[in-house]
């Protein structure tokens, strides 16, 4: 049935944008979600991602966590670059990721929910509905992580919580392999980046976060359980 048939039937679609940076990935869940929601546009980084926002203003957008692009700040970053359509277009990371900093961080940002890739495609369309009328969508086990985040309104949870706003998801993913041990060696090996970008990330980090050694910013992450 054609989208303009759809509308006739009140069977209206929503409009979405998908955006991952794997075209495997993009064109396997437009296939899947084919005829019952409305693919608009698709994006594969963080600067198409926003273009495609903007220039579709889909009601809802399915956005990968970990984004190539921008200023290293994934799906996260591209919310934030939208935060002025947020009335009208919704945000649901979809990811292969469970952690807790990948959730908290996309969702502090202003998305709406938050499933894994592991989803089956009858649970993505109806999550799709759901976040499309402003209502939240978690799978299971990662609304503890919400909770966790926003449950308290401690003054000390509000400070830890800017703090964390000041660094991008790529330096919070560095400064987690330096509070484990990691040595920079270990940490380019694992993220696929240079010896001298891990040394530019955590010289960003110490700055951003006013610490003066790898010592303190351990034990900044461990106070904050993001180890």
């Amino acid at each position: 049935m054609s989208e303009q048939a759809a509308a006739s039937a009140g069977q209206t679609r929503n409009r979405v944008v998908i955006v991952d940076d794997h075209a495997i990935f993009r064109s396997g869940l437009r296939a899947e979600l084919d005829g019952r929601v409305a693919v608009v546009g698709e994006a594969h980084d963080v600067d198409s991602a926003i273009l495609a926002v903007r220039e579709h203003r889909p009601e809802v957008v399915l956005l990968d966590v970990h984004l190539p692009g921008g200023t290293g700040g994934g799906g996260a970053e591209v919310v934030r670059a939208c935060r002025d359509l947020l009335e009208e277009v919704q945000f649901l990371a979809i990811s292969v990721s469970d952690q807790a900093e990948d959730v908290v961080s996309v969702i502090r940002a202003g998305a709406r929910g938050y499933v894994t890739k592991t989803i089956s495609s009858d649970e993505l369309v109806d999550a799709v509905g759901v976040v499309s009328t402003g209502d939240a969508v978690f799978s299971p086990r990662l609304a503890g992580f919400v909770l966790d985040a926003f449950g308290t309104s401690s003054a000390a949870q509000d400070v830890r919580d800017e703090e964390l706003d000041l660094l991008s998801a790529r330096e919070v993913e560095v400064m987690r392999l330096i509070a484990r041990g990691y040595t920079y060696r270990e940490i380019a090996s694992d993220l696929f980046i240079s010896v001298k970008t891990v040394e530019s990330h955590v010289s960003k980090v110490l700055r951003k976060l006013q610490l003066s050694s790898r010592h303190e910013l351990t034990r900044w992450a461990e106070q904050r359980r993001i180890v």
